[in-house]
This record gives structure tokens, C-alpha cells and sequence, in this order.
């Protein structure tokens, strides 16, 4: 048996009702494919960020580090600040083990009902790269005046030759190793006059080395649009922080549900442990009631397996998922059915 060593924090609401699930349904991936899991939880949340004033203690990122990969469920509760959770769990684990990219796979199952007239399974399934240690999303600024007439906010992007360079590498990689070879960019250069046409240039000197390529790229108000327009035309996106985590979640929510979509937060060079979680978030209206959809953190699992080198632990995931999605019995109420979260990560542990 080959061990793993993974660090769980389930986090807020519905993500302490998914992770059990997520953990059962890897455990029997695990023994079928002589896979040992080494789990510790840990209790890092808003919850304990009430009671002791920090999301993790000083040393939390130094506790991690030895492990293979972080599993994550959800963090995030009302009266404690998005920024606030954000900035003191999320974004440190991201920035100080250099998970670099984040990967969002969007994909339309059948059994799902979309919310899109004419689509089926099939129809939508294409990845987007997000840039995620950078970007806009910088603590770099401040606040003057504060409190007075004429309070002003300063807030700076940051973007680094070695930073977009890596992210554009990434994305053209893997549509490069896609059938359609087909990579879009989100871009506004006709507004952000220094950092997106400067995304622009790099990405165009980036497809020099990838001729096979095709490459489009839209401004993101429209490409929002054509995400819903026509989401059959995209394969891989890639954008800057902002604008890769807005379109990462307009395309789960083009196939259904947000509810089913995983995220990976990956040092693709492996120096550092990468961070798997789902893409919704701590769902407070419905924490408590056992009604929450676990396949995003189940896929997100999956999608761990894979990039620790268990390609087929990975498959037989994924075609537990989409078995389980085609029959249709066990549904929760985000897809049109009445099961409740143990039953659906039962029917997927089953299935495998």
C-alpha cells in the first residue's frame, strides 16, 4: 500500500457535511487501487477565528508543509468579513506554497439539467486557468483620509513577467495537449491600459512555441456573454486572478449547478503541497440541513489523485460521478432531486 499524508480543514458550513463525504468516497478509490490514507484534520475555520481572533495559528503554514496535499471544504460565515477569511487561510496557504495555478475544470454531465436551451452532455467541457498568487488580488494600497470627505482608496495590481509567463505556459500546455488545441484569453486592454495589454504581448510571444495552437481572445465583459452564448466554442481559458475566479464560476453555473464544480490550487512542480477544494462556497442558507451536493468536493478529490499520480483512482471517480448523475435516483435538490448529502456520497462510494 502506497501512503498519502493529507491534511483536512473542512472549514464553515456545508463544507464540515461534504468533506466526510469526500474522504469516504477517496477512501474506497483508495483500496481499490492500494492507496493508504494518512488523514489530520484540522480546525482552522471562521468559527475558530471568533474564538481566538485568527483563522490558523502562527505557525499553520509550517504544519502543513510536510504533507502531500491539503483538502479543503469551505470557508467562509456571515459575521465574520469575506476579506477577512479570505485573506487569513485561502490566500496564505496559496501564496506561500506558490500554488500558482489554479484549475477549474467546467463540465455539463448527463442527468444534469442545464439552464441552457439546446445543451447537452457533451456540449460543455472545457478547463479555465486561473493566475492565482498574483494578479488584482494584492494587498498593495491603502486608505487616505479615511473617514472624511476626502477619503481616498488606493488598490495595485501586480503583474510579473515570471508570474504571466508561467500561467500562459501552463494553459498552453494543456490545450496543447487537448484534441481541439484551442486556447482563449480574457483580456481587457481596451480599459486596464498597462497590465492587460501587457498580458496580451506575453501571450502572444508565448504562442510562438505552440504553433499547433489556436488562439482567440476576448475582453471579459464580452466573454462573459459568449460563456453563455456559446460556451461549445471554448476548450481552455485562461486569465488573470479576477478575471480567471469570476469566469471559473460562470461556467459551473452555465452547466447547472456550481455545486458539482472542483478546484485545484496547484504547484505543478510539486515543491510545495497543492490545495483541492470545492468551488461554492460555505453555503450558510443551508448549512445544518444535510442537503448539500458533495460532488464538488468528491471531484475535487479526484482531481488530487491525479495530480499526486493516481491517474486511475482519478477515472474510476469521475465514472462513479457520471454514473451516478446518469441514473438519476440519487440527486440532491441543486439538481432536481431529493436526496440528502450522505445518500449522494454513498450512491458515488457504491458506484466505485
Amino acid at each position: 500500500m502506497e501512503k498519502l499524508n493529507i491534511a483536512l480543514i473542512p472549514g464553515d458550513g456545508i463544507g464540515t457535511e461534504v468533506m466526510p463525504e469526500g474522504v469516504r468516497v477517496l477512501e474506497a478509490a483508495g483500496s481499490k487501487h492500494g492507496i493508504e490514507f494518512n488523514w489530520k484534520e484540522f480546525d482552522w475555520s471562521c468559527e475558530r477565528y471568533l474564538e481566538t481572533g485568527s483563522m490558523m495559528p502562527e505557525d499553520g503554514i509550517e504544519q502543513l508543509r510536510a504533507f502531500d496535499a491539503i483538502y479543503l471544504g469551505a470557508v467562509g460565515f456571515p459575521t465574520v468579513a469575506d476579506h477577512v477569511s479570505l485573506w487569513g487561510l485561502l490566500i496564505p496557504i496559496r501564496r506561500e506554497f506558490d500554488q500558482y495555478i489554479n484549475l477549474r475544470p467546467v463540465r455539463l454531465f448527463e442527468g444534469v439539467p442545464c439552464p441552457l436551451a439546446g445543451k447537452v452532455a457533451g456540449d460543455i467541457d472545457f478547463y479555465v486557468v486561473r493566475e492565482n498568487v498574483e494578479g488584482e488580488y494584492s494587498a498593495i494600497g491603502g486608505i487616505q483620509y479615511e473617514g472624511t470627505e476626502n477619503e481616498v482608496v488606493v488598490q495595485q495590481n501586480v503583474f510579473t513577467r515570471r508570474g504571466v509567463d508561467r500561467v500562459q505556459k501552463y494553459a498552453f500546455e494543456l490545450a496543447n495537449s487537448r484534441p481541439a488545441k484551442h486556447l482563449t484569453s480574457a483580456t481587457k486592454s481596451n480599459g486596464i491600459i498597462h497590465s492587460m495589454p501587457y498580458w496580451d504581448n506575453r501571450l502572444k510571444e508565448m504562442s510562438k512555441n505552440y504553433p499547433d495552437v489556436k488562439v482567440d481572445q476576448f475582453h471579459i465583459d464580452i466573454l462573459t456573454a459568449n460563456f453563455v452564448r456559446m460556451p461549445e466554442h471554448f476548450d481552455t481559458v485562461v486569465g488573470s486572478n479576477l478575471f480567471g475566479d469570476i469566469l471559473s464560476d460562470l461556467g459551473p453555473a452555465c452547466t447547472g449547478t456550481i455545486a458539482i464544480a472542483p478546484s485545484a490550487n496547484m504547484n505543478p512542480e510539486k515543491e510545495y503541497p497543492s490545495m483541492f477544494e470545492p468551488v461554492h462556497g460555505s453555503a450558510p442558507d443551508i448549512a445544518g440541513q444535510g442537503i448539500s451536493n458533495p460532488i464538488g468536493t468528491i471531484w475535487a478529490g479526484a482531481m488530487m489523485l491525479q495530480h499526486l499520480g493516481y491517474q486511475g483512482a482519478h477515472d474510476d471517480i469521475m465514472t462513479a460521478i457520471e454514473a451516478v448523475l446518469r441514473e438519476g435516483d440519487c440527486l440532491t435538490r441543486d439538481m432536481g432531486g431529493s436526496a440528502n448529502t450522505k445518500e449522494l456520497g454513498n450512491a458515488i462510494e457504491m458506484a466505485i
